[in-house]
């Protein structure tokens, strides 16, 4: 009776343990994005509220200057960015394998901030502006505002590399830099706190697809499954920012290390950036390239088809129920 006892026992145990070995261990994944601000925040939830390990990933979301970003998606020593713009801008220059899968921001979510005695921005001529990447998002963004503005950025302005958006306002305050474009929650403490002043936002400015997922074509090729559940983890991110006002505002403020009601200005200013479906239209990508073609000095824009390619996005919204 014992022996039987011991044989069931031994039996059991390794029935579990064989069970236990047998659930696959969360792959390991790396994911960039360049600069502390709401722009990124669809991450920030994916992380907090357990989207990632929902999907058996164990992800490390590494902050990176965008162009690092997008060697590092090259290299295959990144399996997705956060900095479509970036890429955006390097495939208008040249072929590169890779392609933006999913869109979080359809417009710019910056405000352009000096000192309080730049009373307009005409006085600016002379001075310097800081930003996260050459040719990035933020970049063009103010190079556009300031060209509305009478200005010409290519002769009257000195651009500096100056971090991403916190450091840039604490150059904007020390003087290293005159002019900086900032989005929530820094923009916000720019005002509040060191009474900067705020000339404008580029809410209001053409498409601006800067924020998603991009995967290079190698992983989109031999790991669609992978691909798909990352895709799958920011969607589910991303729907839980549009329908929690305060879940989204608790994240913000842990991440970004604000207070509360800055953390629910930052999402209340932000909200009408961000697609509702991580899907941009064809007239969105249409007029957003044309923008940019225009900005570079392209003889015509780039083919959409060249850069974007929402169809395992569209897939991952119809599994969800998101229209």
């Amino acid at each position: 009776m014992e022996t039987r006892i011991l044989l069931f026992t031994l039996f059991l145990f390794v029935i579990l343990t064989s069970q236990v070995h047998g659930q696959s261990a969360p792959e390991k994944i790396v994911i960039t994005y360049p600069s502390r601000s709401i722009a990124s925040v669809d991450l920030y939830i994916a992380q907090e509220r357990g989207f990632f390990r929902q999907e058996g990933l164990l992800a490390d979301v590494v902050q990176v200057r965008g162009n690092i970003g997008v060697t590092a998606l090259l290299s295959g020593d990144a399996h997705a960015i956060n900095n479509v713009g970036t890429l955006v801008r390097a495939m208008e220059r040249s072929d590169l394998p890779a392609k933006v899968v999913s869109q979080s921001l359809k417009k710019n979510l910056f405000w352009l901030v000096t000192k309080p005695e730049i009373k307009s921005v005409t006085e600016l001529k002379g001075k310097t502006f800081g930003t996260t990447t050459l040719g990035g998002s933020q970049h063009l963004a103010a190079v556009r505002f300031l060209r509305n503005a009478g200005l010409d950025p290519d002769k009257d302005i000195t651009v500096l590399i100056g971090g991403d958006v916190p450091a840039q306002l604490q150059s904007l305050v020390s003087g290293v830099i005159q002019l900086a474009a900032l989005s929530p929650p820094t923009v916000i403490l720019a005002r509040d706190k060191f009474k900067l002043r705020i000339h404008g936002s580029t809410l209001d400015d053409l498409p601006s697809l800067q924020n998603g997922l991009a995967f290079s074509e190698k992983l989109l090729r031999e790991r669609r499954d992978l691909a798909k559940r990352i895709v799958r983890a920011r969607t589910r991110a991303h729907r839980y920012l549009w329908e929690n006002e305060r879940g989204t505002a608790e994240v913000l403020a842990k991440y970004l290390n604000v207070e509360m009601p800055v953390a629910l200005e930052s999402y209340r200013l932000a909200r009408p950036a961000f697609t509702t479906n991580s899907v941009a239209t064809d007239k969105e990508v249409e007029d957003f390239l044309r923008a940019d073609a225009e900005i570079l000095k392209l003889k015509e824009p780039v083919p959409a088809a060249k850069i974007f390619d929402f169809s395992l996005q569209k897939e991952v919204n119809q599994e969800l129920g998101i229209k």
